[in-house]
């Protein structure tokens, strides 16, 4: 399958893939298949099988059974191997990030950059082989002690969105399988190629068989089977999806990480470096279109400062390119026409409520660029904070500005939401950081600096955004759990 891919990724004709189970590439049983489709000129670049239960029942049952010998391996030996993978994607770090602006869109730097926080995440997963540690504690009775130890959890099911297809299924599996889980990467519909590119490296590092597993197909058939079966499920996608997952899990009490949308509020305030301001508020909105869920989804600008802020932001905005994402411009296409509707009708919807259009982007129908899933930006000011611009997760090339009285105004807008996943907030008073803790109601802040998290922090949502994280000391335990042992030796 390597090969097969790495030659789509140099130009090659479109592929027919195939899943990765129990260390085997197979073929669907049930005949149908999905296509991959180039969103930025509409073109079929690979078919991938449309996987059964039954094959998602095949998959848990190979992942159960590699499982206890892979825990029974030193977590050194683990790491050494996960350390291996990172070396690998790194040696076919171009091929890899042709993949991706293939199946997904975004502009080949940013492509780029997204194949380095692969291998990242894979580094600071191997690297916690060492740290996986238990607890002794004194018991109340006398030649007693109490061990808190930490073990894996068996097979974990890894669901991935479509943003970021390689960084999110490293994100997962490598702390997955250095903690001692086996792992099935059920990557999105749109996006199977980077997930598939990634098993292909694993096969070539030589992990046991059943260790590393990949299934495509429909969420709602193969996805939903492996939820059901697995012992841990940890999803990045959309609030709907997870609220699916939720529910399939219910019934057997699953272990379900859900890192889901959001609405982050971006807080500019009368002291804040604007420039810098804009700067980081464009990168944080327009960065892979707009496709990110830590996006500045919706701008609060202290009035005093409004005026000069929009002026500045609309003209960088007006600078941003659009092209064929291999010439690398600042934005490609959306990853579907279904995803352009969605946008188009929150604009529309916006507007019709009330939304001044300070810039009026939109679809991309004539021209070059035609063929494919392409926005221009818009930007919106409003005054309500119920219109729709501001409610609801836009996920795409569309910038909304709201004028706000004083930082005790913006925090109420700010917090007026159901997700909960990151703020950004610009000033240079440092009482009102302090006041953030407990005041701002997000799992991740961002303050004076654009989005971009790092692997040794904690990703984590609150409300509508989710529940537990990734990331950090804090991440990698959640693909552990814990046992306790209370040892009497009288």
């Amino acid at each position: 399958m390597l090969i097969e891919l790495a030659e789509l990724a140099h130009g090659g004709s479109a592929v027919q893939t195939k899943m990765f189970v129990g260390g085997r590439w197979v073929s669907g049983s049930a005949g149908s298949q999905q296509t991959v489709e180039n969103p930025a000129d509409g073109s079929e670049i690979a078919f991938t099988p449309m996987a059964s239960a039954a094959e998602a029942e095949e998959a848990v049952a190979v992942a159960r059974l590699a499982q206890p010998r892979w825990a029974a391996l030193a977590p050194i030996e683990r790491g050494r191997l996960v350390a291996l993978l990172a070396d690998q994607v790194i040696d076919h770090a171009e091929l890899l990030a042709q993949l991706i602006t293939m199946e997904q869109g975004k502009p080949i730097g940013q492509a780029r950059g997204e194949v380095g926080a692969t291998a990242t995440f894979l580094r600071y997963a191997s690297e916690q082989a060492r740290r996986i540690e238990g607890e002794i504690v004194p018991s109340d009775a006398r030649n007693e002690e109490v061990w808190v130890r930490r073990v894996p959890h068996g097979v974990v099911t890894g669901i991935t969105a479509w943003n970021y297809p390689a960084a999110l299924a490293a994100r997962k599996l490598g702390p997955a399988l250095v903690a001692g889980n086996t792992f099935i990467l059920k990557s999105h519909e749109f996006t199977p190629l980077s997930g598939l590119f990634i098993a292909a490296l694993a096969e070539k590092v030589g992990f046991p068989a059943g260790v590393i597993n990949v299934v495509t197909g429909d969420g709602r058939v193969a996805g939903s089977r492996l939820v059901e079966l697995s012992d841990m499920v940890t999803m990045t996608g959309s609030t709907r999806a997870g609220r699916e997952i939720y529910r399939a899990g219910a019934d057997d009490i699953k272990v379900v990480r859900l890192e889901l949308g959001g609405k982050a509020p971006f807080i500019v305030m009368e002291d804040a470096d604007i420039d810098a301001a804009v700067e980081s508020a464009v990168t944080a909105r327009f960065t892979n279109c707009g496709q990110i869920c830590t996006c500045n989804e919706r701008m609060y600008l202290h009035r005093s400062i409004s005026e000069e802020f929009l002026e500045k932001f609309v003209a960088r905005v007006k600078a941003l390119t659009i092209a064929p994402p291999l010439e690398d411009p600042d934005l490609g296409p959306k990853i579907s026409a279904g995803e352009v509707s969605k946008v188009e009708e929150i604009i529309t919807r916006s507007v019709g409520e009330g939304a001044e259009v300070l810039l009026r982007g939109g679809a991309i129908t004539d021209g070059p660029l035609k063929s494919g899933h392409f926005m221009a930006p818009t930007v919106l000011l409003t005054a309500s904070n119920g219109n729709p611009a501001m409610r609801e997760e836009i996920f795409g090339p569309v910038a909304v500005a709201m004028v706000v009285d004083d930082f005790e105004q913006a925090l109420a807008n700010a917090n007026d939401t159901d997700f909960g996943l990151s703020a950004f907030v610009y000033t240079k008073d440092l009482r009102r950081l302090m006041r953030l803790t407990n005041e701002l109601k997000f799992g991740e802040i961002y303050f004076n600096r654009t989005n971009g998290e790092l692997v040794q922090g904690f990703h984590s949502g609150w409300g509508l955004s989710g529940i537990g994280g990734e990331d950090g000391k804090h991440g990698f335990d959640g693909y552990l759990r814990k046992k306790t042992m209370y040892v009497n030796w009288s």
